[in-house]
């Protein structure tokens, strides 16, 4: 029989011809799986064909096939721990063909619910029929129970399976990521699977970081989250610990965490870019976010974003804790998290204010909250809508304004985050969230480039009264534009160019390179038209490509809204020589020539070296 054999993660996946009796004897134990196989000729349940055993059996003409179109598994209980240094299998040659082990993951335990199971491999390249194919594995640890779960809606059929490895109980030296980003691994009670926002399910919890060299395990739960977002096939996940943790470096040590999955944003960035800008205004929090694979229940999700849960804790919302008996006098007064929430009316604890703003009350806890602390808050809410110079702080309203504005968030006050301190009148804005539609993501204002207003003037989304609230703070009121263009000078003066932001981009696509290729193998809608999307760019780099195009133009653009020329720091220059080479592009971003003689009437983007200038043809 021909074999090959595949390269550690991390490595290109070149193969090479080797012969099985080179590894050893594979390992033997009892053969172990799903409840219920499946007859593939009448698609009935079975438990006479097709069986665990079939998989270890040495013949290549029998096979596994679980009866679950998804989370399917066939394995083995070693009787022992065992240090897993090789897998080999071998895809069916019926119908399924070589996709049918694609994105299959191969697992360790000790337990044999496999709750805690970490991935020893993923097969990221469609193998061949009728030969073996073998990966090493890099995990350490031993495990008992070992196991193959097969990609999503194949029914785990698989020909032959092979574990090769010793006996012992191993270190935590290595574990395995998939890319080389940290894995989120979830395993659920019964593997079921998260399907609304209010049932917990019971889980653990397991974070694979830093190459593999640190574990970070917790028992918590897992549910659906978001809003529109969880009606997408990839879906998006909020997990909660048992105790309180820093994860992957995180400022804030906490219980629950997001994962956002990022399905319509085929950059997976875009909430990414929006937290840097927040951070390069000036925001006081903004939200911790790294980049993440995600398995459930064995089976690959997809490239997600971990991020905070926007709570009320130390290195998050930092506002006064409130109990139950703060319910007069200055205690009364604080803190308060609130949200101006277009989908306010399907939460328990909201109002509707004075001028229609649909508000979800975040903090307290609808079950903790008092009468008396909801009638305030509701109270003092109306009362910033009504004299928002008195009651609302601008410096982190316009801060969180040229947030939206400079990312093109068509969504920027379809939901906006509001916080009050004790013994404070002034209500704060913040953090900024939900960015899959900006970076020019949005069909409904696409190409924001021919706007010559604001984007929430232009087509994007408000709820209630948030609109007229950005006329009346950021545009309609003097000294608001005043604050507004010192908030944008100072942005610009401290490194805010449209070089700086690409190098930045360049350095989140690196960062994804790996993973991306997963998610888009297990999600195939490149060529897609998903949510809001305005174009198909038909691969990652030119999705990537697209939002650069968009800052090259848009930084410039907000210059000239606020009336702000840009000087670049002592000692840099950045303006056209026209007598230089150039290269001159569409603002879609198209390759225009490198002269601006005899162009067509529009506007285009003009870059030189480091420099980039957006300029009108009449």
């Amino acid at each position: 029989m021909k074999t090959k054999l595949l390269l550690p993660l991390f490595c290109l996946l070149t193969t090479y011809a080797v012969r099985a009796d080179d590894f050893g004897e594979p390992l033997s134990g009892t053969a172990i799986g799903s409840n219920y196989s499946i007859d593939l000729s009448t698609y009935e349940p079975t438990q006479t064909k097709n069986l665990p055993a079939d998989a270890f059996d040495g013949n290549s003409d029998t096979y596994f096939a679980a009866f679950e179109w998804s989370y399917g598994w066939v394995g083995l209980d070693l009787g022992t721990p065992h240090v897993i240094t090789r897998i080999g299998y071998q895809p069916i040659q019926e119908s399924f063909g070589t996709a049918s082990t694609t994105l299959g993951i191969f697992e360790g335990a000790n337990r044999s619910d496999f709750m805690d199971a970490v991935p020893l491999h993923i097969i990221d390249n469609d193998a061949e029929t009728g030969e073996m194919t073998y990966a090493d594995t890099r995990c350490t640890k031993g495990f008992r129970y070992v196991r193959y779960v097969g990609p999503a809606d194949m029914h785990c059929v698989i020909a032959e399976l092979e574990f090769y490895g010793s006996e012992g109980e191993g270190t935590d030296e290595q574990y395995c990521q998939l890319t080389n980003l940290p894995v989120v691994i979830i395993h659920t009670e019964y593997n079921n699977e998260p399907i609304d926002k209010i049932n917990q399910i019971p889980s653990q919890i397991t974070i694979i970081s830093d190459d593999g060299r640190h574990l970070l395990t917790d028992s918590g739960t897992v549910r659906l989250r978001g809003n529109y977002s969880k009606s997408q096939p990839k879906a998006p996940y909020r997990i909660k610990f048992q105790q309180s943790h820093n994860v992957v470096g995180s400022p804030a040590k906490a219980k629950k965490w997001t994962l956002i999955n990022n399905y319509g944003d085929k950059t997976l960035m875009r909430n990414q870019l929006a937290f840097e800008l927040s951070r390069r205004f000036g925001m006081p929090y903004t939200p911790f976010c790294t980049y993440v694979d995600v398995i459930l229940n064995g089976e690959y999700k997809g490239s997600y974003q971990l991020c905070d849960q926007v709570t009320v804790e130390k290195n998050r919302v930092n506002i006064e804790k409130m109990t139950a008996n703060d319910n007069d006098g200055e205690n009364l007064t604080g803190g308060y998290f609130i949200e101006a929430d277009a989908y306010a009316d399907g939460e328990y604890s909201m109002f509707y204010s004075d001028f229609g703003t649909g508000v979800t009350i975040k903090y307290p806890d609808e079950d903790k909250i008092t009468w008396e602390q909801a009638a305030y808050i509701e109270d003092h809410y109306n009362k910033m809508e009504h004299d928002p110079k008195r009651y609302l702080d601008r410096n982190t309203y316009l801060r969180h304004f040229l947030v939206g504005e400079t990312s093109g968030n068509t969504d920027t006050y379809w939901s906006v985050f509001f916080y009050k301190h004790r013994g404070n009148d002034t209500i704060y804005t913040g953090p900024v969230w939900d960015f899959d539609l900006a970076f020019e993501n949005d069909n409904r204002t696409y190409p924001i480039s021919w706007m010559d207003d604001y984007v929430y003037r232009s087509g994007g989304s408000y709820t209630g009264y948030m609109a007229a609230l950005a006329d009346a703070v950021a545009v309609n009121d003097a000294e608001g534009r005043e604050m507004l263009r010192q908030i944008w000078e100072k942005a610009r003066q401290g490194g805010l160019t449209v070089d700086s932001f690409i190098d930045y981009i360049d350095e989140q696509e690196q960062l994804l390179m790996q993973s991306q290729r997963l998610n888009f193998m297990r999600w195939d809608i490149m060529n897609e038209y998903i949510h809001q999307n305005p174009i198909i760019w038909g691969s990652y780099e030119a999705e990537v490509e697209n939002v650069r195009n968009y800052i090259r133009y848009r930084i410039p653009w907000m210059d000239e809204m606020l009336d702000y020329v840009y000087t670049p720091p002592s000692g840099i220059n950045d303006s056209i020589n026209y007598d230089q080479t150039y290269d001159v592009f569409t603002i879609e971003g198209q390759p225009a020539g490198n002269t601006i003689n005899a162009l067509k009437p529009g506007i285009y983007v003009i870059k030189q070296g480091s420099a980039t200038r957006k300029v009108v043809i009449r």
